[in-house]
């Protein structure tokens, strides 16, 4: 029911019972009238019954005009009670919600009954909402990528970065990093490679080492026997090669691990090579040279994501669409996931509510209290003003009893 109809049903009612004291005071005029020229009986009491019925009438009128406004406009104490009293109303009225409302008894039960992992897992899995998602949360970023200050970002980059390598060492990083790959035995690899590498070398380049014999050999030893010498260089050579790659506890092998060790430990404890790579460090983190980096590398990346956001097919966005799929799918399947989120979400809600409960009164007591006086009292006379007209009436037809009660015992009594 909208305001216009409540407003005139209200009139209605107003009316009625405003006819019915109108009623009450013709019948007592009448009566009165009567009672000087007739002697009947039943005059005085529908005189006595009229007569108090208009005091009901008029003090009920009075107690619930009080409440609205100044009855016929005069300012007497205690009248116009809503708008007087609007701060305490809407104080009491804000209380009032948050302690029945808004306990922790009472919104339990509510909180317990959310589970929005459902709700989500649904909502993600159709293909027109993850288009939306995607699109808004791609004009999002686009929107603060364009925003951001270029030179201000780069800066911050270049801080960063020239912050965290301050206290980096990067011998013993490099060092710890030769161990783990010792400690795998990763290293193997390379060195069974490189063994390989150097065998087949030594079988295709034949020639050259007979050349290289030639050339170091005297001038009178025969050319077959250069030859010869160069030919049992190049099979011993790539037979030694040959075991080394096949046999993986060749001696040479140990040894080689035994170096790198002791290299790897005089990299991380001798003070030199701490030395030797901050200069390394400080030179290529200059901070003119750190300034080009970061700004290349801020460019780069603001560019690539804005492609990648623009375009409706891209890499990022197909990405980002398919981890939405299986997390909508994992939101509808996995038991685990739904309680740990919906559990989440509960207490949540459950905090923040409590922890702001004052805010829900202190809005109701604010919107009350700004409320203009007479805007409010005519907003609450809508809602409750038709019912409070039957205290009119009832105060018409009570008062009128009373008075024909009281007529009638004075009358046989007294």
């Amino acid at each position: 029911m909208n305001d216009e109809l409540k407003r005139k049903q209200l009139n209605t009612y107003k009316a009625f019972a405003t006819g019915l004291f109108v009623l009450m005071a013709v019948i007592f005029v009448v009566t009165t009238i009567l009672q000087k020229t007739h002697e009947s009986h039943w005059i005085g009491y529908v005189r006595a019954f009229s007569e108090a019925a208009m005091v009901g009438a008029l003090a009920d009128w009075f107690a619930v005009t009080a409440l609205f406004r100044h009855p016929l406009g005069l300012p007497i104490p205690h009248t116009n009670l809503i708008e007087n009293s609007k701060q305490k109303l809407g104080d009491n009225l804000g209380s009032f919600v948050v302690s029945n409302f808004l306990s922790p008894e009472t919104i339990r039960p509510y909180i317990q009954k959310i589970k929005i992992s459902n709700f989500v897992g649904e909502w993600l899995s159709k293909e027109r909402n993850q288009e939306v998602l995607i699109k808004n949360l791609s004009d999002i970023v686009l929107d603060i990528l364009n925003k951001l200050d270029d030179s201000e970002v780069s800066q911050f980059i270049s801080k960063k970065v020239s912050e965290m390598t301050d206290d980096i060492q990067l011998n013993k990083i490099l060092g710890n990093g030769i161990i783990y790959l010792l400690d795998k035995n990763d290293h193997q690899k390379i060195v069974t490679n490189l063994s390989k590498q150097i065998k087949e070398y030594l079988i295709e380049n034949d020639s050259m080492i007979q050349e290289r014999v030639k050339k170091g050999s005297y001038s009178f030893i025969p050319s077959f026997v250069d030859n010869k010498i160069a030919e049992k260089i190049a099979s011993g050579l790539s037979d030694f090669f040959r075991e080394v790659e096949e046999d993986t506890n060749h001696e040479i092998r140990t040894l080689i691990t035994k170096k790198i060790y002791e290299f790897s430990n005089d990299l991380k404890e001798d003070p030199k090579w701490n030395d030797e790579f901050k200069s390394i460090k400080n030179d290529f983190l200059k901070n003119d040279k750190l300034d080009e980096y970061s700004n290349d590398i801020w460019l780069s990346i603001k560019k690539t994501l804005g492609e990648e956001l623009q375009e409706n097919e891209s890499s990022l966005k197909k990405y980002i669409s398919k981890n939405l799929n299986e997390f909508s799918q994992n939101l509808k399947t996995d038991e685990k996931l739904q309680n740990k989120i919906d559990n989440w979400v509960r207490v949540t809600a459950y905090k923040y509510i409590l922890k702001n409960t004052h805010q829900a009164g202190n809005l109701i007591s604010s919107t009350v209290g700004n409320w203009q006086g007479k805007e409010l009292s005519e907003k609450l006379e809508l809602e409750v003003g038709k019912d409070l007209q039957f205290i009119r009436v009832n105060g018409t037809l009570v008062g009128g009893l009373v008075g024909l009660i009281i007529y009638t015992i004075s009358h046989f009594f007294l």
